[in-house]
């Protein structure tokens, strides 16, 4: 991707949110897909807890998914095939049956290039977040294990800080309220209005969480990790896209520069 190329994508969202210029302090960064190559066993284990009880939802449907919380994921594949939603019986039994084959799999690597381009985002002066749908206990340590010196906690959304999950823009909108309460605690009510939008960057792999971003009005940037078509993703709004997290990180000079 040329510098021009990202310069425009900027000069659009700014054009139309109606803003001079970016003022780049955070990114938002998705983990699953994103951080740790980890989609491969979500979409293998939807696929096969799915035909145990009779239904079908193919590997690459899962990336369509991606984000949404298991029960909704479960009823629409329960009305596609039987005519109905699943009952809550159902659904506890289904994602109980997904969740232990998941954590049967081998641990997921961290995503190529994604610790070097989260270096490079802290070297540049902007603070790297995590806004995930996971509810995960251990994710805190697997951070810290897997990216040291990387992340902290209260700049960190998971399952257990919103009432909505993707895509309903909540979980950025969230991201971006920590942030005002960790780096301008003195600034009122207004801030997220006046700043946030153009102070931030969301980063995500999936249809459901370009959608987040782009609802929360935050410059939206897609990394196609799976096995989707682009259009999968553009369609949803991203601002731009990269087809991994190391040819974000080769471009990330070009990026922030842009961006302020």
């Amino acid at each position: 991707m040329e510098k021009e190329q990202i310069q425009q994508a900027v000069n659009l969202y700014l054009a139309e949110k109606g803003y001079e210029r970016m003022a780049l302090e955070a990114a938002m960064f998705d983990m699953d897909g994103v951080l740790f190559d980890s989609m491969k066993n979500h979409a293998y284990c939807w696929h096969e807890t799915m035909k145990h009880f009779g239904l079908d939802l193919p590997e690459w449907e899962a990336y369509m998914h991606e984000g949404r919380t298991g029960a909704g994921t479960i009823n629409i594949v329960s009305m596609r095939e039987r005519g109905h939603e699943a009952t809550e019986e159902e659904i506890e039994r289904i994602y109980h049956y997904k969740s232990e084959m998941f954590n049967q799999c081998p641990k997921a690597e961290r995503m190529p290039g994604a610790y070097e381009l989260l270096q490079k985002v802290k070297a540049s002066g902007v603070v790297p977040m995590v806004v995930t749908g996971s509810g995960q206990k251990t994710l805190l340590e697997r951070l810290h294990r897997n990216f040291p010196n990387i992340f902290c906690e209260e700049l960190m959304v998971t399952a257990f800080d919103v009432k909505y999950g993707k895509p309903n823009p909540e979980p950025y909108l969230m991201g971006m309220e920590k942030y005002k309460k960790a780096h301008h605690p003195q600034k009122g009510e207004g801030f997220r209005d006046v700043l946030s939008k153009n102070s931030f960057i969301v980063v995500e792999n999936a249809p459901l969480g370009v959608q987040a971003g782009v609802a929360a009005g935050v410059f939206t940037i897609a990394v196609n990790t799976g096995p989707l078509p682009d259009d999968a993703l553009l369609s949803q709004g991203a601002n731009l896209l990269f087809h991994s997290m190391q040819d974000f990180c080769d471009h990330w000079e070009m990026v922030v520069e842009c961006l302020r």
